[in-house]
């Protein structure tokens, strides 16, 4: 019996499509869906799977994820695959390590130290989307996507250097886009608050933009601010895409500025505004209050101006620090969204150093105080003894705002997932679970018909899939199998790699990676290539 031939029966069928789910059963062939029937199928050939009291739905799509490197080091990769992810989209926030050369890995591998570790003994042979991809190829416990991240391509042709891109710039890096593009990349991400992506004009996104808009792709913008100035910046996003004719995908898209907690519906009104007027958007969110990245990210952008190894000349000198702390307590920093930083709503979760373990799980506030130094000259001090490896997680969301805009006819699932570090944020185990457990089931905000859409049909639609996000007949089987009453997310901010409950089996081209709750040691994970957009709409289930 082939490991991709098999047939569930008797279970609830959810498509993916936001419609009504159906009893029946499902026949899957050598790793395609064969049949998709609403009775009951007496003759069948291969494994039987009693799908009663169980729901039969695709693969979850995770549309922003920073499994880049950890896909490739964790073969059994479990943060996903216990939550029934069969497909991740990564080249997130602008920052990614492909397409590269030497120098600019080197300079990438110290920046996102934070985000994703080191792959330590393996050997790192990809400098191009095409080579990334042939190295996911190769197997991993998912499929992968690629966007090409802005800040690596500007790193290509400017450096670590400020300033905004000359013409003649902009049309090596639309080239180096192009390439990409042809090697099956989805879009472009941005990380507008990242260095050095902070230092692009408008003029810059709509040009690159141009380039991806040529080949079907999508503009995945970590926006300039997502605090006081996050109107300023979503507009900005709507006049790159609606210049270049390119779809807008909001990743992350929270409102977490005291400002403007309960205030979303202000956003999603500018949405619609724009959506009226021909701009194609779509939005993801984690269902957390609590965002996470490395821990050098709210300096201000003046001081990171030549890279990783400029800033660790220029923090030890006093001067530098005296500002560098004037700009994060009292004038503000464009690493903080523009803002002075709360020192209470920042826990250290990740460290290098066995001296600084002790640190791990409290405030930034908490652990100055400890060794009776200011916040920010610990924050720091921190920094350079942990020679730019340490991550952090960032509270201060409100879930009122998180309610609404998860809510949204535009919305989709995006674990933004961090796996590296003592203490990760827990999104990274919990994000798919805690949306069809917690929200939808227990808090009834919406269907288990419109939770599944924002995971499979939406994302599909967004990606331009066209054989995978739906169960249907000559789709890849790329499907999840669980427990509607006992999916829950167990990960927490103190234990955050417990993975999710309720999970039988999830299948990619038809292959178990989980089998009766167990990871199983099949890696059937592939790159995917982008295609043509599919003409074939899914609809929008609540």
């Amino acid at each position: 019996m082939n490991q991709d031939s098999f047939t569930v029966k008797g279970v609830k069928i959810v498509d993916g499509s936001g419609q009504d789910g159906f009893l029946g059963d499902v026949v899957v062939e050598s790793g395609r869906i064969e049949k998709v029937s609403r009775s009951l199928i007496r003759n069948t050939s291969g494994k039987v799977i009693d799908g009663d009291n169980l729901v039969l739905s695709p693969g979850f799509i995770d549309m922003h994820s920073h499994s880049d490197l950890g896909v490739l080091a964790d073969k059994a990769h479990l943060s996903k695959v216990t939550q029934g992810v069969t497909l991740e989209v990564v080249g997130q926030d602008g920052l990614s390590y492909v397409p590269s050369n030497e120098r600019v890995q080197e300079e990438l591998r110290a920046q996102l130290y934070g985000w994703n570790g080191t792959l330590n003994d393996y050997d790192w042979n990809f400098n191009s989307v095409q080579q990334y991809l042939n190295e996911i190829d190769k197997g991993c416990a998912v499929n992968i996507a690629y966007l090409i991240p802005h800040g690596t391509v500007r790193m290509l042709v400017r450096g670590l250097h400020e300033g905004t891109a000359t013409t003649n710039e902009i049309a090596q890096m639309q080239e180096i886009i192009r390439a990409g593009m042809q090697e099956g990349a989805f879009g472009m991400s941005a990380g507008l608050t990242y260095t050095p992506a902070m230092y692009a004009d408008t003029r810059e996104l709509i040009e690159l933009c141009k380039t991806v808009s040529e080949f079907g792709g999508y503009y995945a913008p970590h926006h300039r601010s997502y605090g006081a100035k996050i109107f300023e910046s979503i507009a900005e996003c709507v006049e790159i895409c609606s210049a270049a004719k390119t779809p807008l995908h909001l990743t992350h898209c929270h409102l977490s500025a005291p400002i403007y907690h309960g205030r979303a519906s202000e956003l999603l009104d500018v949405l619609d505004v724009a959506s009226a007027q021909g701009v194609d958007i779509s939005l993801d969110t984690y269902p957390y209050l609590a965002g996470s990245s490395y821990l050098h990210m709210l300096l201000p952008s003046w001081v990171q101006i030549g890279g990783i190894q400029q800033l660790r000349i220029r923090l030890k000198e006093f001067e530098v620090q005296r500002k560098v702390r004037e700009a994060l307590d009292h004038i503000g920093s464009d690493g903080n969204q523009g803002g002075v930083v709360n020192w209470e709503n920042i826990v250290i979760a990740g460290v290098e150093r066995a001296e600084n373990k002790k640190f791990v799980g409290t405030t930034i506030a908490q652990s100055a105080s400890s060794v009776n130094k200011s916040p920010s000259q610990f924050y720091i001090d921190l920094i350079l003894s942990e020679d730019f490896k340490a991550s952090i997680v960032v509270f201060g969301g409100n879930e009122e705002n998180v309610r609404t805009i998860m809510k949204d006819r535009r919305h989709m699932v995006g674990s933004d997932g961090i796996l590296h570090g003592d203490r990760p944020h827990p999104r990274a185990y919990g994000t798919f679970a805690r949306f069809l457990g917690h929200y939808s089931r227990d808090e009834k905000m919406f269907s288990l018909e419109g939770a599944v859409n924002r995971m499979t049909g939406r994302p599909a639609q967004r990606l331009g899939l066209r054989d995978r996000g739906l169960v249907k007949e000559g789709y890849v089987a790329d499907l999840v199998l669980f427990d509607p009453q006992s999916v829950a997310d167990k990960s927490t901010f103190e234990r955050p790699r417990v993975p999710a409950s309720g999970f039988e089996f999830v299948w990619i081209s038809g292959i178990p990676t989980l089998e009766k709750g167990a990871r199983t040691s099949f890696v059937p994970g592939k790159g995917i290539r982008k295609m043509a957009l599919s003409k074939e709409g899914v609809s929008n289930g609540s």
